[in-house]
């Protein structure tokens, strides 16, 4: 054999009979009929069940899985049968892996990593990943010669916005280099022993089934899914072992090309298996060989920009200086002027800077633009922008909008010289690339100063406002000429296409008529194309004719029809990275909605998993469906079936997050006060019987309507 398939082999091998004796182990230990799972997911082992359909439950599951392990392993001198050894390799570490939470046990509990990705997290990083934000996926492994080496390249792919992965000793040595480490800021420590690599893996095939609507024993669809829609990559630092390398071949046989720092000579295979002993050009040859382009900004701020720092949290004690609503005047506004108004790139300070001394601010970040094609409909579009260009800049928590927003910047960044005059530069920098068809000049006016902010809250942004809200209350289906596509996620979800109205936005919750309006505008061949509603052919659950057509060629003949109000007949579709879903539960005569966040069980018997499991990928399933948490609120939800009044249960998070507006919707259209309180949650019924009594108590109106099957 060559030396390649040789190691291969050998790493498979090995792994193949650490496995099997442990799997031997747990079921004399434990019996056969223990349950074996990993948390939080609908996808039991998701690399044994996405390959082969088999539901690993119990232990006794397992050994079936470890025969076809080791069928995999032929030792043929052939490099496409040493990769499906390299696969073998990923099913024996997922089941090293999956011993490790028998019994409900936490393993990662006391390690610097997190082990198994749940699934709701892979779900949040759809948005993200469709509209470039994440623009690839790393995972680094082993341990360099020199920390720094390490720690240059995570933060590289850090400040590039790279979802980054770590496994082994690289986990302490960017730690110890100061890289900030976590889920929020894209680079997630999974774990030290090389089987924890799987828990990337697993994020990888999962996106082919939660996105793709790839079947599970199609491993031919599996494949091709991960290589061509799933932009990863593997960069190994340090000796390499067989074990090792065979989880290499593993990652090519899923179209991960892998970069190694060591001089493997002969051994490399171009564009899958390279070496690069450079680690300043390891990032480079990395993304190079995964066809990622990043276009990096080059801000004048002293401090890094990526949308990587975007969850960063900074506590009070790490704070230098907080600007706070709670405390002291706050907006944002976003307002369109004549040319002869705006000095371009003018940026203003009114009162002090944050180095006068003082640790709170009044603040009123004040943006006039002009543009020949600008619009009054797209400054809340570039005013909701806000929120994220703060969050890009490296030690700068922003949340909120509007005039109730609280900003943190900690004593790092301050430390390296962020002043006020930054975030001016960062907006009109920012505002000036992406919006770039619609705004021809911007200047900033950042204010400080209390009388000055107070001033401009209340003349200029709380009557902006105010006409902002006026406007979007006016604003139905009805009252527009068109509607919008939405095929963002395409990239993930090939069949899946969102029509995006006023009264229903994108069900990610992050596009809404307006933004769609204004991306049309901003690209007009990109992802949101208008849809025109003549010919309605049935208002009640929402055909149109141009909505058909559009939708069938955006999908590309996967759809034939979609209703717009309706759950039970031709319901739009989800690619997965919906905030909540709707379904149907028959006892009640209603529909359930659960969130995203949500982990416990709910009347319908199945988790958020379970649900979303049915509902992504583009496929329609009459009677649930994947929606926003504006949508629930609205008019038109599940129209055709009665409208709002058929929500019977939601967890009680999301049942007081929309309380105010559902509530104001149900006395609108029903004449009911305090609508929610006639909802069930967790805390009454996670059970369709115990709801049903509840609901019977309650006098809920779901319980007199028309019988929805």
């Amino acid at each position: 054999m060559s030396a390649l398939t040789d190691l291969i082999y050998a790493g498979s091998n090995a792994v193949a009979g650490l496995t099997e004796g442990a799997v031997n182990d747990a079921i004399a230990k434990h019996g056969a009929d223990t349950p074996v799972a990993f948390p939080d997911t609908a996808y039991f082992f998701p690399t044994i069940y996405a390959a082969t359909g088999v539901k690993v439950k119990t232990l006794g599951d397992l050994p079936a899985c470890v025969d076809v392990l080791k069928s995999l392993i032929t030792n043929e001198d052939d490099i496409g049968k040493a990769l499906n050894a390299g696969l073998a390799t990923a099913v024996g570490a997922e089941i090293i892996e999956g011993l490790k939470y028998l019994d409900g046990a936490n393993p990662y509990e006391n390690e610097s990593g997190i082990g198994f990705v749940p699934d709701p997290i892979i779900r949040s990083l759809g948005v993200p990943l469709v509209t470039g934000d994440i623009p690839g996926v790393a995972v680094v492994l082993g341990k360099a010669d020199k920390a720094e080496d390490v720690a240059a390249v995570v933060k590289d792919y850090q400040s590039k916005g790279i979802l980054t992965f770590l496994v082994g000793d690289c986990i302490e040595q960017a730690a110890e280099q100061g890289v900030k480490m976590g889920l929020e800021l894209r680079v997630v420590p999974l774990g030290h022993d090389v089987t924890s690599v799987i828990h990337v893996v697993t994020v990888a095939i999962r996106a082919a089934l939660i996105f793709g609507n790839v079947q599970t024993g199609d491993l031919a669809a599996l494949l091709a899914y991960t290589k061509d829609r799933v932009p990863a990559f593997v960069n190994t630092f340090g000796p390499l072992n067989e074990v090792v390398v065979s989880a290499g071949a593993g990652a090519i046989a899923l179209g991960f090309p892998v970069v190694v720092d060591q001089d493997i000579g002969d051994l490399q295979v171009p564009g899958a298996l390279e070496y690069e002993g450079d680690h300043g050009e390891t990032v480079k040859r990395s993304l190079a060989l995964r066809n990622i382009h990043i276009k990096v900004k080059e801000l004048p701020i002293p401090v890094a920009f990526a949308a990587a720092f975007e969850g960063e949290i900074i506590r009070k004690a790490d704070m230098k200086v907080e600007f706070w609503s709670s405390k002291n005047t706050t907006c944002e506004l976003v307002t369109m002027r004549e040319a002869g108004q705006v000095e371009d790139h003018k940026i203003t300070l009114v009162g002090p800077d944050i180095d006068s001394g003082e640790v709170e601010y009044p603040i009123a970040t004040y943006i006039e633009v002009y543009g020949a094609k600008m619009q009054k409909d797209f400054e809340s579009v570039i005013e909701r922008k806000i929120h994220a260009w703060f969050n890009y800049l490296e030690g700068v928590m922003h949340t909120g909008q509007r005039n109730q927003i609280r900003i943190r910047i900690s004593k790092d960044a301050w430390e390296k010289g962020l002043r006020m005059r930054h975030f001016g530069e960062v907006l009109y920098y920012m505002i000036m690339d992406e919006f770039a068809a619609v705004v021809d000049k911007c200047q900033v006016t950042l204010v400080t100063d209390p009388d000055e902010a107070a001033r401009i809250l209340k003349e200029e942004a709380t009557p902006a406002y105010n006409a902002r809200d006026d406007r979007l209350a006016s604003m139905t289906d009805e009252s527009v000429d068109q509607f919008y596509t939405c095929t963002l996620c395409q990239s993930f979800a090939p069949s899946h296409v969102c029509v995006v109205t006023p009264e229903r936005l994108g069900l990610c919750g992050a596009v809404s008529w307006l933004d769609a309006k204004a991306t049309k505008e901003l690209n007009d061949a990109g992802p949101s194309q208008p849809i025109s509603k003549e010919g309605c052919t049935d208002p009640v659950k929402g055909y149109y004719p141009d909505v058909d057509r559009m939708v069938h060629e955006a999908s590309h003949g996967a759809l034939e029809h979609v209703s717009l109000y309706s759950i039970m007949e031709d319901p739009m579709t989800s690619c997965g990275c919906f905030e909540c879903i709707c379904g149907i539960e028959p006892m009640s005569n209603g529909v359930i909605i659960v969130n995203r966040e949500y982990k416990g069980m709910t009347p319908t018997g199945m988790t958020f998993g379970e649900l979303a499991s049915m509902t992504g990928g583009g496929v329609q399933t009459p009677g649930f469906m994947g929606h926003g948490r504006h949508f629930i609120a609205s008019h038109k939800f599940a129209a055709a079936e009665g409208g709002p009044a058929r929500i019977v249960w939601m967890p009680k998070e999301l049942k007081d997050d929309v309380a105010p507006r559902l509530n104001q919707t149900a006395k609108e259209m029903y004449g009911i006060d305090n609508f929610c309180d006639m909802i069930g949650d967790e805390t009454i019924a996670e059970d369709a019987e115990t709801l049903l009594t509840f609901l019977t108590e309650k006098g809920h109106p779901a319980l007199s309507m028309e019988p929805l099957m």
